[in-house]
């Protein structure tokens, strides 16, 4: 399968219709998403864009083709209007034999791994993209779409047939890894 993995989009509309856009240009299978979907976060500033409710339109006409993670600024409320489930901290997806870890960061991560075996772990949350091979196997922190820190630019991830891929936002391929 091919998926597009995105994560912190923290209610911007805008940058979610250019990850959508991506999606369908390279006719992606699922769309990944590491949380803090539509919330801004108290510790953010107001983003561009700022739509909740048109990103849940959006995000509810593809809800077949969605797994979603809890991130720290989703919440009950956030759930009620997402045609899909995203209260999970975690899940992990096996995809050709190689399983994939993927969470928001907040509870797991690069500190606090979980030791059940996986070949990658996905996260966000500190908004710093991360593509690295590790003893443990490869470590990915897509970014973040709206809010990038450290100088970053806006990003997210694909996988695809055992390839992690890093793009900026335009679509420029910024890393790649095989698994």
């Amino acid at each position: 399968m091919k998926y597009l993995i995105v994560s912190d989009i923290h209610g911007c509309l805008p940058a979610l219709e250019k990850v959508l856009q991506f999606y369908q240009a390279h006719h992606f299978d699922m769309l990944i998403i590491l949380g803090d979907i539509l919330n801004y976060g108290p510790r953010n500033g107001l983003p561009e864009g700022l739509n909740p409710k048109g990103i849940a339109e959006k995000l509810n006409e593809m809800a077949g083709e969605i797994v979603a993670i809890r991130g720290n600024c989703d919440s009950e409320v956030d759930q009620m209007l997402l045609n899909f489930p995203i209260l999970s901290d975690y899940t992990l997806i096996v995809d050709n034999g190689k399983k994939l870890f993927l969470t928001h960061g907040h509870i797991y991560n690069e500190e606090k791994r979980p030791q059940n075996g996986y070949d990658a772990f996905f996260y966000g949350h500190t908004h710093l993209w991360k593509l690295e091979r590790t003893a443990n196997g490869i470590i990915c922190n897509t970014g973040s779409i709206t809010f990038p820190k450290g100088g970053n630019p806006p990003t997210f991830a694909s996988y695809e047939n055992g390839k992690i891929t890093i793009y900026h936002l335009n679509g420029e391929i910024l890393k790649e890894l095989p698994l």
